[in-house]
C-alpha cells in the first residue's frame, strides 16, 4: 500500500475519524475533569549555609576558627548537599508521619509502610547555588468533587512540606549539639590535665623564687618568653586539633595533613628557643644558669597559662553550642497552599491524548481497508 493510497482512506473516511477522535477526546477530558484524582504538592525552599559557613575545615582551622566549629558542621563544605542526605532519610519521614499520623491518612498498617509511601511522594531538588526545594504529593481520592475536600488537601501538602523543614533542624540541631558535646568533653578533660601541671609548674616557680630571693630576668629574656609562651600555646591547641579530628577523618585526610604539617613547623620555631641563634633577642642557652633556671620556670608557667585561658574560652564556646535551641536552617519561602494542581494537567493531558487517539483511529482504517482490499483480491483470484 503506497503513501497515495493511505492518504486517499484517510480523505475517504475522515468524517468517522474526526467524529471518534472528538468523542474519545471528549471521553478523557470528562474523566481527568471529575473522575481523576488531584495531586497537589506545595514547595519549600531553603537557603544554603551563609557564606561564612561554607568556608573550607582547613581554611578556618588553619585561620583561627576552633576545631568545636568544625565539628558541630559549620565549615564542612557540601552542607546543601548534606541536608539534602537528611531529607531522604528515614528519619526525617518518621517525624513527619508522626506528627501528621499518616499511618490513618494512608491506610497502612505502621509506621514503616506510611515512612515507605510518604519518601515516594517526596520530591526535592538543589541547584547550583545550593537552595534545596522541597515538595510533598498529597493526592486526593476519584471523583474528587464529590468525596475529597480540595481546599484541605491543598493546605495538607503545606503543612507536609513544612514539617519536613522542621525535622530537618531538629535533626541538624541534635547532631550539632553532639558534636559540640564530645568536642567539650575532650576540651573539659584537657582543661583539667593543664590545671594540674600549672598548679605544678606555679609551685615550682614560688618555691624556687622563696630559695633564691626572686630573680628579676632582663627586659629581652622576658619578651623572648612571652613569644614562647603563645608558640607553644598554639603548638598544643594544634595538638588538640588534631586529637579532635583524627577520629573522624581519615589518615590521609587534606585537612589532618595540613594540620601535621602546621604542628610540624610551629615546633621548629619553637625549638629555635633553645638554642644560642640570632633570630631571637636573646637564646635561653645564653642566660646564666641561675637565670635559666628561673627562665625555664617562668616559661612553664606562662605556656600553662596561655594554654589554660584558650582551653576555657574553647570550653565555654562549646557548651554555648551544646546547650543552644535555635533555628539551624535558613528558609528563604515557607510552603504555602498551592493554587493551581499539580497533576492531571487536563488541558495538555486531553490534547495529547486526542493526537494519540488521532493516529490510533487512522491507523485503524487503514488496517481495516487493507483488509478488505486483500480479501478482494483472494475472492477475484479464485
Amino acid at each position: 500500500m503506497t503513501l497515495h493510497d493511505i492518504i486517499h482512506i484517510l480523505l475517504i473516511n475522515w468524517k468517522s475519524i474526526i467524529k471518534l477522535t472528538f468523542g474519545t477526546s471528549v471521553v478523557v477530558f470528562i474523566y481527568l475533569f471529575l473522575i481523576s484524582p488531584v495531586t497537589y504538592n506545595a514547595s519549600v525552599t531553603v537557603l544554603p549555609p551563609a557564606e561564612r559557613d561554607q568556608i573550607s575545615g582547613l581554611g578556618s582551622l588553619l585561620s583561627g576558627a576552633e576545631v568545636g566549629d568544625f565539628l558541630a558542621g559549620k565549615f564542612a563544605p557540601g552542607n546543601s548537599q548534606l541536608f539534602m542526605e537528611i531529607l531522604k532519610s528515614r528519619t526525617a519521614a518518621e517525624y513527619v508521619a508522626e506528627k501528621h499520623n499518616l499511618v490513618e491518612y494512608y491506610d497502612c498498617d505502621n509506621i514503616q509502610e506510611a515512612t515507605k509511601e510518604l519518601q515516594e511522594k517526596l520530591h526535592l531538588d538543589l541547584n547550583k547555588e545550593g537552595i534545596i526545594t522541597l515538595s510533598v504529593d498529597v493526592t486526593t481520592n476519584p471523583i474528587p468533587l464529590i468525596f475529597s475536600n480540595k481546599d484541605s488537601a491543598k493546605h495538607f501538602s503545606a503543612r507536609l512540606s513544612n514539617s519536613y523543614i522542621e525535622a530537618l533542624d531538629k535533626i541538624n540541631r541534635e547532631k550539632v549539639s553532639y558534636r559540640a558535646k564530645r568536642a567539650r568533653e575532650y576540651i573539659e578533660q584537657q582543661i583539667l590535665n593543664t590545671k594540674i601541671e600549672l598548679d605544678s609548674a606555679e609551685f615550682k616557680l614560688m618555691e624556687f623564687q622563696k630559695t633564691n630571693k626572686t630573680i628579676a630576668l632582663p627586659e629581652q629574656l622576658s619578651s623572648a618568653i612571652e613569644s614562647a609562651a603563645k608558640l607553644k600555646a598554639e603548638i598544643v591547641n594544634t595538638e588538640i586539633e588534631i586529637g579532635l579530628l583524627e577520629p573522624n577523618l581519615r589518615p590521609d585526610n587534606k585537612i589532618l595533613v595540613a594540620l601535621r604539617k602546621k604542628l610540624s613547623e610551629l615546633q621548629k620555631e619553637y625549638k629555635k628557643f633553645d638554642m644560642d641563634t640570632d633570630d631571637y633577642l636573646v637564646g635561653f642557652s645564653n642566660v646564666p644558669e641561675l637565670g635559666m633556671e628561673l627562665a625555664k620556670l617562668l616559661r612553664t608557667v606562662k605556656i600553662k597559662n596561655e594554654v589554660y585561658l584558650l582551653l576555657q574560652q574553647q570550653y565555654y564556646r562549646e557548651r554555648i553550642q551544646e546547650n543552644r535551641d535555635v533555628p539551624t536552617i535558613d528558609i528563604l519561602d515557607v510552603a504555602i497552599p498551592p493554587r493551581k494542581q499539580t497533576s492531571p494537567r487536563i488541558i495538555y493531558s486531553t490534547f495529547i491524548s486526542s493526537i494519540f487517539i488521532l493516529f490510533l483511529v487512522s491507523l485503524f482504517y487503514v488496517i481495516k481497508e487493507k483488509k478488505i482490499t486483500v480479501f478482494n483480491l483472494r475472492k477475484d483470484t479464485k
